[in-house]
């Protein structure tokens, strides 16, 4: 994942030519593959022919896009537009240029077996662009051993020039300017209202492996669907740090089949907490949700309403004290960055509200636990009754025989 110019087109074709001229399995293939097939032509068909002429013997073939190497080897661009040709290809290495661009099923369904029974490699490069299946496999490169992951901002390469930088991060909105320049797949979803907070939880080492402690009990914090999603996430409070430990959704069920996923995850409870409408009787039953789960043996407390913008403004807040575990919480933390303001498209403005779309259920039980801790009262115990015994006229003193003295 690397800014715009740092070379990653270029590095990876000298890969592919590398790898084309090294590879001693017969008759050796590798592709270059972007979005569109007149993208890969304009991009990177003059660096292979470029970087490929000092090799004696190498032939290129403009119609085809290729270059055949003396030992049998061939490096050739495609497109995923028409990835579909590609079935039945065996590959031993291929570049993904923007794969975040590409139709996922050009991965999954075509590319990955045509590598298999040639045990070949495979590089995705790109710049973030939303929350989608390149930002899933850089997710999944983070913890996997079998994945290599780099990562190049324009901050720290010294690859442009700061005046350069400070040109364009005046002509861009600091969203674009993060997403193209700091690699940032939370600032790439443009209108986001949490995408600065959960960077600063990425670069700030706090999205990595958190793990269950026994000894502390875990609250969870629901956001209830009816017609949608419900929204779970659990969490440790440990000193001033929440530790997001676990996240679970799933849509189209009843409270029997969450009371079950609590029980699965073999958690030690402390207080379950979802939102004031939970007390609102079902048409059909005329029972709340509220009873229902009580019922189940889940004893939900109700976290206050304070109005959406500022509980959104909690969460924002409260996300610097949130550490997230980065393989259980994966699909709570993209709702995190991807939920963001409604956009008026006749207007060519933001509103004044957010999207409700797949992302809003994570982020209200979000906004649930930052305000169910904002508003949190500790309670110390009422101290004892105390009783008072005649010793004499007029005198009396402290009954303590109930402290056992």
């Amino acid at each position: 994942m690397a800014h715009r110019r740092a070379g990653k087109t270029v590095a990876t074709i000298n890969d592919l030519i590398r790898g084309a001229v090294t590879c001693t399995k017969r008759e050796p293939r590798f592709a270059y593959i972007a979005p569109y097939f007149s993208q890969a032509k304009d991009v990177a068909w003059t660096y292979l022919k470029h970087y490929t002429s000092p090799i004696p013997g190498v032939t290129a073939n403009e119609s085809e896009l290729r270059v055949d190497l003396p030992n049998g080897g061939r490096v050739r661009l495609y497109g995923a537009d028409n990835y579909e040709r590609l079935r039945g290809l065996y590959l031993d290495g291929a570049v993904l240029d923007e794969y975040g661009d590409m139709d996922p099923r050009a991965w999954t369904e075509v590319l990955r077996p045509c590598l298999s029974d040639r045990q070949g490699w495979a590089v995705f490069i790109g710049t973030p662009r939303g929350l989608n299946h390149f930002a899933d496999a850089w997710d999944r490169a983070q913890s996997d051993p079998d994945w290599f992951n780099l990562q190049l901002k324009a901050s720290e390469t010294g690859l442009l020039p700061q005046s350069e930088l400070n040109d364009a991060r005046k002509e861009m909105s600091e969203e674009i300017y993060l997403a193209e320049f700091e690699c940032s797949f939370a600032a790439s979803v443009i209108g986001a209202y949490y995408g600065r907070e959960m960077q600063a939880a990425e670069n700030d080492g706090r999205v990595c492996r958190v793990p269950y402690q026994s000894e502390i009990a875990v609250d969870t914090w629901w956001d209830l669907g009816v017609d949608d999603a419900t929204a779970i996430w659990f969490t440790q409070s440990v000193g001033r740090e929440v530790h997001l430990i676990d996240y679970y959704e799933q849509s189209g069920e009843g409270l029997p089949h969450y009371a079950k996923v609590l029980q699965d995850r073999g958690y030690v409870y402390g207080k379950h907490n979802a939102p004031h409408d939970i007390r609102v009787r079902e048409l059909g039953s005329g029972r709340s949700r509220l009873e229902t789960a009580a019922n189940l043996g889940i004893r939900f407390e109700i976290v206050p309403d304070i109005g959406l913008m500022d509980g959104i403004d909690a969460l924002r807040a409260f996300l610097a004290r949130c550490w997230f575990d980065r393989e259980k919480t994966e699909r709570g933390r993209q709702a995190l960055t991807s939920y963001r303001k409604q956009w008026d498209e006749k207007r060519r403005v933001f509103q004044s509200h957010p999207l409700h779309d797949w992302s809003s259920n994570g982020a209200d039980a979000g906004r649930y636990l930052a305000v169910g801790h904002k508003t949190a009262v500790r309670r110390n115990p009422e101290p004892p009754a105390r009783h008072w015994i005649e010793i004499g006229a007029g005198e009396v003193r402290p009954d303590n025989s109930w402290l056992g003295l």
